[in-house]
Order: structure tokens, then C-alpha cells, then sequence
């Protein structure tokens, strides 16, 4: 067999460096969007938020959701996010603020230097199903502070969180969700965890409300975990490191990145939250999508 020529090598050295370069690229682009929700080690910030943004760092993570400051105000814990060069890129605000003191949430989070600004519950009685007047209640209250938040600057989202899959009509009060707000003023958040717990379909649910979904909240669950439930709750304990449990992740971020979600977001509520954080973000690192 003749040898390669010259030329023959370097056209094909050429386009395997090119290949590299783009599959390092497409990988690093999905881990410059990798965050963490800074609510996964909620009892460690309030006992010593220095130490533990301090931990995190040491963990290569730099983007954070936040869920509250901490006993501290709003400066005092920029002031600390800033120290370590943390990008505080969203963050999560209780229901009744957002319904009532909107230019409040606003001010605290310009101070934080948020971008997005979302509301991970709708208050209702556990004891009673979701039903259609509290979602067209939360409708009226996410439209309205949605055009309030965008003034300034900031994009709301809210977090799905499994009761709202309640049957409706042809659908279910989700999708009556997404009819009535001002797809302008109102994103979506898919917690992937929160999806499969009601018995929903995260990869449908991409595909059929494309760029509504911002952000994603990723976590996995642990295999013995009751699905098909509309109640919003599980034990924090059936929270596990992704990669493991019962969700494959694989399909679901490139349904994902084909919808155009912007940012991958680790949660993990469990009480072995500093162990399994690092083995997620090693294997969204690790993982190509």
C-alpha cells in the first residue's frame, strides 16, 4: 500500500483538530451553562455562609441560584458572592412577595445582580388538589409581576413543581398554565425530578413548549421512588446524584439544548447534598449533549 502523501495528512490532520475543536467546544459551551442551586446546602449557608460559598468554589462551580441571602441582606451577600467571583445569575422569591411587594423583589434582586427571577410554589391546601381557580389565580400574579420584573430588566419563570398536572379539560392545569400566561413576560423552569414524580414525560414536555423553558433544574431520583403522584412532595432522601436512580439524563438535555434551555441547574435537597454535588457536576462535565 501506497503511503499517505504530505498533503493527504495534513487535510486530514486538519479536519480531526477541527473536530476536536468543535466537540470541546460543544461541551464547553453546556458546562459554562451548568449552576448550582445554592438551596441544595440550605442548613450549611445558615450556619456559615463564608465557609460554605468557600466549599462550593473549591468544587469548581461559579454559577449559582440563589433561594434567600441567609440572615444576611441583600448586599451583605453579594458583597460575599462577589469575594469568590460567584455569577448570581437567578433566584428564587416567595409567591406572596412577588404578588405584593413586586418592585421590592425587583430592587433585591438588581442588588444581587440576578437576571432571572422565578416562584418555585403556588400556596394551596395540601389536603385538596390543585384546582383551576388557584392556577388562574397564579396566572393573574405571574402575568402581572412577569411585565412588573421586565421593566427592570429581569425575566420571571416559574418552577413546576408536579401538582400542577392536575387532569383539565383535554390536558391538565399545566397546560392551562401555559395558554394564559404572556408567553413576553412568563418562562418556565422544568425540574426534571418534578416532572417524572407526577408520571409526566420531560422530553414531551420540551418538545411541545420549546423556548418557554429558560432554565432546568436537574437532580436524580433515587430508583425505589413512587411516580404518578400530583402532590408536590417526596422525602428529600429519594434525591441521588445524576447518573444514578431512575431518570436517564441523556435524552432529556438534548431535548433540552434542542429547546433552547439556557441553564442546567443542579439541585439536590438531600442530607448528602455535599457528597453527591460534585458527582453530578462531574458527570454533566463528563456528559456531552
Amino acid at each position: 500500500m501506497k503511503s499517505i502523501s504530505r498533503f493527504s495528512r495534513a487535510i486530514m490532520t486538519g479536519a480531526f483538530s477541527f473536530f476536536m475543536l468543535a466537540v470541546a467546544h460543544a461541551g464547553s459551551v453546556s458546562q459554562a451553562s451548568i449552576g448550582l442551586q445554592l438551596y441544595s446546602l440550605r442548613n450549611q449557608l445558615v450556619a456559615d455562609v463564608p465557609g460554605t460559598l468557600d466549599e462550593i468554589k473549591s468544587w469548581g462551580l461559579t454559577n449559582v441560584e440563589l433561594a434567600g441571602t441567609y440572615n444576611l441582606t441583600p448586599e451583605q451577600f453579594k458583597a460575599q458572592l462577589d469575594a469568590r467571583g460567584f455569577n448570581a445569575f437567578s433566584g428564587h422569591f416567595p409567591y406572596e412577595r412577588l404578588r405584593d411587594d413586586v418592585e421590592g423583589v425587583a430592587r433585591d434582586a438588581k442588588i444581587l445582580g440576578l437576571k432571572y427571577v422565578g416562584c418555585a410554589w403556588i400556596p394551596h391546601d395540601d389536603n385538596q388538589p390543585f384546582d383551576e381557580k388557584t392556577c388562574r389565580e397564579a396566572v393573574a400574579v405571574f402575568n402581572q409581576a412577569g411585565e412588573a420584573l421586565a421593566k427592570h430588566g429581569l425575566k420571571f419563570f416559574y418552577h413546576a413543581h408536579g401538582y400542577e398536572f392536575q387532569p383539565f379539560q383535554d390536558g391538565t392545569l399545566f397546560d392551562l398554565m401555559m395558554r394564559e400566561t404572556n408567553p413576553k413576560f412568563v418562562n418556565f423552569q422544568m425540574d426534571v425530578f418534578w416532572i417524572v414524580h407526577p408520571g409526566q414525560d420531560p422530553v414531551k414536555l420540551l418538545e411541545k413548549y420549546g423556548k418557554r423553558w429558560q432554565l432546568m433544574h436537574l437532580k436524580g431520583m433515587r430508583d425505589s421512588t413512587p411516580t404518578g403522584l400530583l402532590t408536590g412532595h417526596s422525602a428529600v432522601t429519594n434525591d441521588v446524584a445524576l447518573g444514578t436512580g431512575k431518570i436517564d439524563y441523556a435524552p432529556i438535555l438534548q431535548a433540552a439544548k434542542k429547546a433552547g434551555v439556557k441553564w442546567y441547574v443542579i439541585e439536590d435537597e438531600s442530607p448528602l447534598s455535599e457528597q453527591q454535588v460534585p458527582q453530578s457536576y462531574h458527570y454533566l462535565e463528563t456528559l456531552k449533549w
